[in-house]
Order: structure tokens, then sequence, then C-alpha cells
């Protein structure tokens, strides 16, 4: 199993050195990867720390950039894009995701056994502020009853996919919220796995009650009509001349 690692970062310059040298250290040794770092418009030194970070990296790190702020799902989705590897793996740049949950994460897929498949972290116990906690906890509380998504916490930046299913997925700006309704839309299985969760260390957190809860409301309005409209694809059969 081979995995391209993606990992989204804003104005994230001190928490690059610690994260890459976790994700480094977890799995150096122990499956073939890559880390692709997705700078999305930063004006602090991130982008320089990441370029530190890549010497010494044996080829491991590679960088992209946006010009200026696209968000953190069109990150993912070049990310993704430009990834080797056919399975990925996303977290978030903040460190508040823990890298070792990614060896449980693929030990899930493994178990599973499937490769149309999304599996997603849990974060049990949050070490957030109450704030932050609450504005998750109702946003995922609204998706689940809107979309019947079948996960806890779909916010949990740390996920696992194929990167060909990912590419299936309609792409649209704050798609990641909504990765298990999409992705269960698609035909695929969503399994949730329990991961810890760590406070940040360093840096300001990007969201808010605002943009977490109802800067989506007109997105998820739009992921339930895709639901509504689907229509898989039917099986077709070319008839040869033998068979007439």
């Amino acid at each position: 199993m081979s995995i391209s690692v993606v990992v989204p970062v804003r104005n994230e310059a001190k928490n690059i050195h610690p994260l890459v040298e976790e994700i480094f250290s977890v799995l150096a040794g122990r499956i073939e990867f890559e880390m692709i770092y997705v700078d999305d418009g930063s004006s602090d030194d991130t982008l320089q720390n990441l370029r530190d970070e890549q010497r010494g990296r044996a080829g491991k790190l590679r960088i992209l950039t946006h010009d200026s702020v696209c968000g953190q799902s069109t990150a993912i989705h070049s990310g993704v894009q430009a990834a080797a590897y056919p399975w990925i793996v996303t977290l978030d740049g903040d460190g508040q995701n823990d890298p070792v949950d990614i060896l449980k994460l693929l030990e899930s897929v493994r178990a599973a056994g499937s490769k149309n498949i999304l599996i997603v972290g849990h974060r049990v116990e949050r070490h957030d502020t109450w704030l932050r906690r609450l504005s998750s906890r109702v946003a995922n509380v609204v998706r689940g009853f809107m979309l019947r998504d079948k996960t806890p916490d779909t916010g949990c930046g740390l996920k696992v996919f194929p990167r060909e299913l990912f590419l299936q997925l309609p792409y649209f700006d704050h798609m990641h919220r909504f990765l298990p309704a999409l992705v269960l839309r698609q035909g695929g299985r969503i399994l949730s796995v329990p991961v810890s969760h760590r406070a940040r260390g360093q840096g300001l957190s990007k969201y808010g009650l605002h943009n977490r809860l109802w800067a989506g409301v007109v997105d998820m309005f739009g992921v339930a009509w895709l639901q509504w409209r689907y229509q898989r694809s039917a099986d077709v059969k070319e008839v040869t001349r033998d068979e007439l």
C-alpha cells in the first residue's frame, strides 16, 4: 500500500517543522509514502519553512502553492490531483491531528478489504475552545439530519480514501466538509474510526461559528440536491458480431 499524505496549510509557519517531523517519523520505514503540502496563499513564513524542511527528506516532501487564498477544499483538491500514489491521507496542518493515527486508519482500510471506502477520524475527546466544540457539534447534527451521511465527525481533517474515488466526486468550494455524503452518493462505504485530538500549539484557528456552520448552509442544501438528483451509470455491454 502506497500513500500520499496531503496537508493543506495557510499561515502555519510555526507548525511546519514539528508536524513534518512527526509524519516522517511515523511513516518512514513502514510504508511507501510522500508528503504533499499545499500552501494556500500564506502571508507568513510557511512557504520558506516548507522549503527548509525539504532538505534531508529524501524527496519525500513535495510543495504546491496557491498564489492567493483559495480555501481548504481547493488545497486538498490540488494535492490529490498531484498525488503519485493510489491512496490519499489528509490531515490538518495545525498539528491537532496525531500522525500516529494514520497507521490506525490504514489498518482499517486493510481490514475492510474495499477500494471504494472513506475512512474518517472521529475525535472522541476534543481539545478546542468551547465555541469551536459547540459550532462543530451543531454542524455535525445539522449535516447528519439533512444528508444522512452516517458520520459523527465530518469535520475531522484525518481521512483516508482512494485517489480515484475522490476525483470522481463533484468538486466545489467547501466540498471537504461533505466528503462522507458525496462518497455515499457515489456508492461508497463510510467507516468512522476513533482518533486522538490535540490542543493547537501554535498559530490561530481559521474557523469559528460563522464560517463553520452558516457559511456551509447553502452548500449543504446543494449536496442534498445532488443526492436527490443522482443517477448511477447503467451497466453497458457492447454486442459483438459473434453474438448477433
